[in-house]
């Protein structure tokens, strides 16, 4: 499978941990390719997003915050915004997105 992560609302303790938990169970067991998407919903919407790997994972428990970065933007906000959501997940051929956090 193809999956988007990404993190939106506030930042707080642990979302590092559940991104590297997705990825390493994702790769590992299942042979997934993980994306994350820049500061939250912003990152689907303009398409910015970096490959995650179980390598890129290592070092980011004690690490606070999140490493892909969060907004508190949400797709409606935007007359198309749930349009660039619908053609990013078409041109990347996201099999799934895993929103974390709020907002």
């Amino acid at each position: 499978m193809k999956v988007g992560i990404l993190t939106g609302g506030g930042d707080c303790p642990g979302l590092n941990a559940v991104i590297r938990a997705i990825v390493r169970k994702g790769q590992r067991h299942y042979g997934d390719t993980l994306l994350g998407f820049a500061d939250g919903w912003r990152g689907v919407i303009d398409c910015d997003f970096s490959e995650l790997s179980v390598n890129r994972m290592r070092g980011t428990l004690p690490r606070g915050g999140t490493i892909i970065g969060t907004s508190r933007i949400n797709p409606y906000m935007f007359a198309d915004g749930v349009d660039q959501v619908k053609k990013t997940v078409d041109d990347l051929g996201l099999d799934a997105i895993v929103a974390i956090g709020g907002e």
